[in-house]
């Protein structure tokens, strides 16, 4: 008999990215009872998503959401700045 412990992969749900990015939009725009939530459910996914992938894969797929994110706040700053000078 083996001793090894088997370990199920949970799936990555829809749901679980719709609740950590809803949790975050909310924390973002300044709703910080939101931020347990956030926490809660970015840990539940980035749980998932370690048993799936590798070190390599998690690393770069994390640049590329922080890359998305700093050209998306960029652009939201921008707009925000052309809007108030007019």
């Amino acid at each position: 008999m083996s001793n090894q412990l088997s370990t199920e992969v949970e799936k990555i749900l829809p749901e679980d990215i719709i609740n950590t990015l809803q949790s975050g939009y909310r924390v973002f725009r300044g709703e910080q009872e939101h931020f347990d939530d956030m926490v809660k459910h970015g840990s539940s996914l980035l749980r998932k998503i370690s048993q799936r992938f590798t070190p390599v894969q998690i690393i770069v797929g994390i640049a590329v959401l922080a890359s998305v994110a700093v050209v998306a706040i960029s652009k939201t700053a921008e707009a925000l700045e052309d809007h108030n000078t007019q």
